[in-house]
């Protein structure tokens, strides 16, 4: 473990600790979409509310709508240090952890410190003030997140420098997303309400265009719902949760009717955004020496179109259809199976045998719904 890796354990170990305060992060898919000017209205609420709320950072990049809303608001003053001749300024966590205010905003999560800091990254300060036992709500842009650091880079050209542990952003007790479209995004920037008016035609020459905010917006949408969906499983007793919806689609080697199950069972699978898996049982009877090359050639192309419409494939090779087909379904932790009509499919073995009673009884114990498609 290099000493960076162990520098990130150690804060983590330290905010994982008992007794910390509440973290909470405004996220969002770029500059300008208002994750400080929604922090600073949090904090005017709360003050209202009688709760000790100070600023610690906010960054307001000079915008007006930003800035009018630090007015009113007690601000910890930063603290000045010289570097490279240069008087800078930078967020005085002594200062915070001494005042110990019940909530502080901390703008800017992934900023690198000033060389000679405490602590290199402000990340790791919040999550000293969280381990003190102070309420932290935060800011960060999704590009800043570790894992997605290289899809980011694919996406808009830029390599970010400046980024944050995913464990920091799964230790939040609330993450929140905020959300423009594209062109609302790219109206904020004309109007100049995002940087100055002289920036704003290389921003949408670089960044700002609308096909790299789309992508990014969907970056966000996902971590956030990866995020609550975390929640959820932490925090609410499974047997009151929603249940994630898992599609077991099973074709045989009946080149029409694997095609629609499969198209079907594809398209279920996308109105739930859910995984989806396509099964093939191959029993003695259809042994490769025993079907005809064209239906072989058939089952090959329609295994291949289940992968390009996202399923997993999975190939057994069993005499017992049904028992194949619940073991894999209690494996993947499937919700729903779909089959094909099953008058002239491998499927009308099953209802002339105990074998489709066997399967039914099966999945509904296992509280698993049984499509059958026509």
């Amino acid at each position: 473990m290099t000493d960076k890796e162990q520098s990130v354990e150690h804060f983590l170990q330290l905010a994982n600790k008992s007794g910390r305060g509440q973290f909470k992060i405004y996220i969002g898919m770029s500059a300008g979409v208002g994750k400080s000017y929604r922090m600073l209205q949090e904090a005017h609420s709360m003050l209202r509310n009688n709760v000790n709320v100070q600023i610690g950072y906010i960054e307001t990049h000079g915008r007006k709508e930003t800035q009018a809303l630090v007015e009113g608001l007690p601000v910890i003053p930063r603290k000045q240090v010289f570097y490279k001749g240069k008087l800078l300024e930078e967020m005085d966590l002594n200062a915070i952890l001494l005042l110990s205010p019940d909530w502080v905003i901390v703008d800017e999560l992934a900023h690198t410190n000033i060389p000679g800091s405490k602590n290199e990254k402000r990340w790791q300060d919040v999550l000293e003030i969280l381990q003190a036992g102070i309420n932290v709500i935060s800011a960060v842009n999704i590009q800043h997140i570790e894992s997605i650091n290289q899809e980011v880079k694919s996406i808009t050209g830029v390599e970010v420098q400046e980024r944050i542990p995913d464990s920091v952003l799964q230790m939040a007790n609330e993450v929140v997303n905020i959300d423009l479209t594209a062109d609302e995004l790219i109206t904020r920037l004309k109007e100049g309400k995002i940087y100055d008016q002289s920036k704003v035609e290389t921003a949408m020459r670089n960044f700002f265009q609308a096909e790299k905010i789309l992508q990014l917006r969907e970056l966000a949408l996902k971590e956030v719902t990866t995020q609550v969906e975390r929640k959820v499983e932490t925090e609410i007793p499974r047997s009151q949760q929603m249940r994630h919806e898992t599609f077991l689609a099973c074709i045989s080697s009946n080149d029409v009717v694997a095609r629609k199950v499969i198209r079907k069972t594809a398209r279920l699978a996308a109105y739930y955004h859910a995984d989806w898996y396509v099964v093939y049982v191959q029993t003695p009877q259809e042994s490769s020496d025993k079907i005809a090359l064209a239906s072989q050639r058939h089952l090959i192309n329609n295994l291949k179109l289940a992968t390009e419409l996202g399923a997993e494939v999975i190939q057994e090779h069993s005499a017992n259809i049904s028992t194949a087909i619940i073991n894999i379904a209690l494996d993947k932790h499937v919700t729903t199976v779909c089959i094909g009509k099953p008058h002239i499919s491998l499927f009308r073995i099953i209802l002339r045998t105990n074998m489709f009673n066997q399967l039914l009884k099966t999945l509904s114990s296992n509280d698993i719904d049984l499509i059958i498609l026509s």
